[in-house]
């Protein structure tokens, strides 16, 4: 399915907005009105050195031959009778209370379904999106904005259920005002799908009319899209003046030859290829990653070639796009799992597996497999226990196993990993045995490893157990976090994810290892880095951190600048100030390359913040609303911003409006219950708090502090069934003990509190254990 980017109810992180690859998702509806844009982006004059695929064609014909009918090639096409796949023949399709129609009205395509005040309305599409597996629709909006119907068509055959309309949310009820609808502004095309899918796009987006001039110098993902602007290399083709300077690259921005004179001879000890040489660059992935990658943006003024973190900032391992042991969750595309795989640190490129211009594999799944490994040893049912030539005994079954997201697209897991039915007993993550044995439990699956295997090989990914750790709050996190930082053979994603982790485990061991991840050699760690800061005092961070200021890497440098945004001016040199101040410009022109969407805005609100600028960042909030009314976290933070300035009466006026539009959500309730208790209304505090911790059960912060506002309110006894059923869910919780034993001693509770001081005193010992066992 779509990702589901619904508004959260926590304060907004002060990282990047992180946006999909690919297809189109939704979070809220904005004030959006159906009229044809003046002038349609396609027909705007592309840049000068953008020439058009059609100059490459005559010199490079075989590669135009296999492009031509690719994904790429037909990314994004004019809704034509040739290129519309769906039934519009007067189709219906019904998805709860609407029924949408699909027509024709001459050489138009129509569809009359529910617009943004949710009537039935007649829309004409105006161009496709995608091929295959399915085929989604773009309508044009006035302000230059393109939108994506949320019901697609399904493009495969019809033996396979496809040939059909269906709902990108099948099971949702998705009307006007859900976060979800296809008028919203996360199936807004500008921002979620332009880049990937057409050449050279400039979104441009005006915010003081808020209107879109987005454009492109080609409507698909053509040769300049990868190789870079042409006109120079056409120079160089034709023997131009000067033709001779333009270097090896012959005129190319970058050259792609990461495979030029390589070979993989396989070892007949292991029965596994190893590079001739080694990779010298990781060129070819990061112009991959740009649109194969779950990522923010940082600019829009992307050259193929330029490095990947200058141009975009990528998700980490975090919680709910990846699970604890790196396999894919949620919408995440490729580049996460790849460059966690063995494969990539052993020197394998996409165009190993992949020709870049058709886009297919090289040969069957098997055949690519087999490049590499050899036949008599891994596809034999002496290494995979199935039968020859069946499903079980395919290589990606159990090493890409597939996950489906919008319905109909199964997606290999691109980390390519051994699977670990242990770690699905011990831990709950999915294995590739289950996925196809649905009817027998983990447990089964990881006896017959054993029974096969008799030592199972644990594969390259050795990080599930430090970040579920870290994840669950487990006593053990800080230990296996530490742990799993000291060993720099394993992916820098996993490092830094677990440095993201770090943060909320600080002990004594902890600063030396944030220290060191400060001047890691990967960017990526570097980011993790920054990010387990947060805890520090700003003194602390700029101490650790400044020289990140002039980081080489964008993504680097910018997240230094917010992180230290907080450091007193008066207390930096001249020279120092410079640097900060730069870098913090940096960040700013990369949230308003997004500008028009709510998290870039609540980004710079929260920037600003950290700054002391209080109205910039008050007015960077209420631009967020304006853009999405119900963006939850722009509310949370300025009611915060005003009660951290004395605004007190404004900030429960804030809170109050956001309640009115969200009056489900846990994180509004909670804020208001303090509110409620700064203003000294104990009773109406503690039933807001209440329905906080009703809301959010896996939040035990919001439970805690409804137990607290009951024993104020002379509740002890409630106050302690409220902790004892939350501690139930978070047993890791010191907190929650803490408060269990102070309140039991309080009711004159003494064993129940020597109860819960054994427990505590247990995680103690854990943890301290787990610590010892990493020095």
């Amino acid at each position: 399915m779509p990702i589901k980017i619904r508004a959260v109810s926590s304060l907004l992180t002060l990282g990047l907005v992180l946006i999909t690859g690919a297809f189109c998702s939704v979070v809220e509806a904005s004030t959006l009105s159906q009229q044809p844009i003046s002038k349609p982006a396609s027909v705007k004059q592309a840049e000068a050195e953008y020439v058009g695929g059609e100059h490459c064609a005559s010199c490079h014909a075989e590669q135009n031959k296999l492009w031509r009918g690719s994904h790429h090639d037909l990314a994004m096409q004019p809704a034509t009778e040739q290129t519309i796949l769906g039934n519009f023949n007067d189709a219906e399709f019904i998805h709860f209370d609407v029924t949408s129609r699909f027509y024709r009205d001459g050489d138009r395509f129509m569809v009359r379904t529910d617009g943004l005040d949710g009537k039935l309305q007649d829309f004409e599409i105006k161009y496709t999106f995608g091929v295959t597996p399915l085929q989604q629709y773009l309508i044009e909006f006035k302000g230059g904005r393109l939108q994506a119907l949320g019901i697609a068509w399904d493009a495969r055959p019809k033996e396979q259920g496809g040939q059909r309309w269906f709902h990108l949310y099948p099971d949702e009820h998705i009307d006007h005002e859900d976060e979800l609808h296809w008028t919203g502004l996360n199936q807004n095309w500008n921002y979620m799908c332009a880049e990937c899918h057409s050449t050279n796009v400039k979104k441009n987006y005006d915010a003081k009319s808020r209107r879109f001039d987005t454009s492109w110098s080609e409507i698909d993902v053509a040769c300049e899209a990868c190789h870079g602007p042409g006109l120079e290399h056409i120079k160089w083709a034709d023997k131009e003046e000067g033709w001779q300077a333009l270097g090896k690259n012959l005129g190319l921005v970058i050259a792609l030859d990461e495979r030029k004179n390589v070979a993989w001879p396989i070892d007949s000890k292991t029965g596994t290829a190893v590079r001739s040489e080694s990779r010298k660059s990781t060129t070819e992935i990061e112009l991959c990653a740009r649109c194969h990658a779950r990522r923010g943006v940082l600019s829009q003024d992307y050259i193929p070639g330029q490095g990947f973190l200058d141009a975009h900032r990528p998700a980490l391992l975090t919680e709910r796009l990846y699970h604890a042991d790196g396999q894919i969750q949620d919408e995440v595309y490729v580049y996460g799992s790849f460059i966690q795989s063995k494969m990539f640190h052993a020197g394998v490129t996409c165009s190993d597996c992949h020709e870049p211009h058709s886009l297919k594999l090289r040969g069957s799944t098997e055949q690519v497999c087999l490049q590499c490994h050899a036949a008599d040893r891994f596809a034999t049912p002496k290494h995979h226990f199935h039968e020859s030539g069946g499903e079980g005994g395919r290589c990606v079954q159990c090493h890409m196993p597939k996950t489906n997201y919008m319905v109909v697209d199964p997606r290999a897991d691109h980390s390519i990993r051994i699977p670990r039915p242990d770690l699905s007993v011990s831990l709950g993550t999915p294995n590739a045995c289950i996925q196809c044995h649905t009817d027998k439990p983990n447990a089964w699956a990881a006896e017959r490893f054993q029974a096969w295997y008799d030592n199972p090989a644990k594969g390259y990914q050795q990080y599930a157990e430090a970040l579920h750790a870290g994840r669950s709050g487990a006593p053990e996190a800080a230990g296996l976090l530490l742990e799993l930082l000291s060993r720099e053979q394993q992916p820098a994603i996993a490092r830094a994810t677990a440095l993201s982790l770090l943060g909320s485990y600080l002990v004594p061991q902890s600063l030396q290892a944030i220290s060191d991840s400060l001047n890691d050699e990967d960017p990526i760690v570097r980011l993790g880095g920054l990010t387990a800061l947060e805890a520090l005092q700003p003194n602390m961070q700029f101490r650790l951190a400044a020289h990140l200021l002039d980081d080489p890497v964008r993504a680097v440098r910018i997240e230094a600048g917010l992180m230290l945004a907080s450091m007193p001016s008066d207390s930096l040199d001249s020279e120092q100030r410079t640097r900060l101040a730069k870098a913090v410009d940096e960040y700013v022109a990369a949230q308003r390359v997004n500008a028009d969407h709510p998290q870039a805005q609540a980004n710079l609100g929260n920037l600003y913040a950290r700054m002391g600028d209080a109205r910039k960042a008050a007015a960077a909030y209420r631009e967020a609303l304006v853009l999405n009314k119900r963006f939850v976290p722009a509310y949370l933070n300025l009611a915060d911003l005003y009660r951290q300035t004395g605004r007190e009466v404004d900030a429960k006026r804030v809170l109050g409006e956001a309640l009115a539009l969200a009056p489900d959500d846990a994180g509004l309730h909670h804020a208001h219950g303090l509110a409620l208790v700064r203003g000294k209304e104990l009773q109406r505090a503690v039933e807001a708090l209440r329905r906080a911790a009703e809301l959010a059960p896996e939040n035990a912060r919001h439970a805690y502090v409804y137990a607290v506002a009951l024993d104020a309110s002379g509740k002890l006894t409630r106050a302690i069934e409220v902790l004892e059923q939350v501690q139930v869910l978070h047993e890791y919780n010191p907190e929650i003990l803490s408060a269990l034993i102070s309140y039991c001693r309080k009711a004159g509770m003494t064993r129940m509190a020597e109860q819960y001081q054994a427990q505590l005193a247990e995680l103690q010992r854990r943890a301290m254990g787990a610590l010892r066992a990493n020095k």
